[in-house]
């Protein structure tokens, strides 16, 4: 079996590791998504407040994902970080990515094709159990007095 003899902070850590190279993928793929698939050119180019605050939010967007992704990886390997912080920091990471699966869900992305939609729709399953599964594995553990 794969998790035989793993420690369950061995798990964390693959399982971090994943989620938040994701993350950082998705939020780099995320600074080209506006180019790539022509965003701007559905909205009327005379509506100039609408594609600032568009842009303004992909880029924020975009960077949230990186950050949030390399944080969480600094934390659990950087070695300094302590249980509460990793708590604090899955906590905030697992509910944008449920968040995110959520809208997924009721209000789905790419259904032009249903390979980028369910496609995204399983990614996010995984990131967010990822994460979620990080999250009570490290809340559950007992705190020596």
């Amino acid at each position: 079996m794969f998790l035989k003899g793993m420690t369950m902070y061995q798990l964390v850590k693959i399982l971090m590791a994943i989620g938040s190279c994701v993350s950082i993928g998705f939020g780099i793929w995320h600074f080209f998504v506006p180019k790539a698939w022509n965003w701007y050119s559905y909205i009327d180019a005379r509506a100039t407040e609408l594609i600032v605050a568009i842009r303004a939010i992909n880029v924020f967007f975009s960077l949230s994902l990186v950050l949030f992704g390399m944080l969480n990886l600094l934390f659990v390997y950087g070695g300094k970080a302590n249980r509460y912080s990793i708590i604090v920091m899955l906590a905030a990471t697992s509910i944008l990515w449920l968040t995110r699966l959520v809208f997924q869900i009721l209000y789905p992305q790419g259904t032009i094709n249903p390979l980028l939609q369910y496609g995204m729709l399983s990614a996010f399953i995984i990131v967010n159990l990822c994460y979620l599964i990080s999250l009570w594995i490290v809340a559950s553990q007992k705190i020596a007095n």
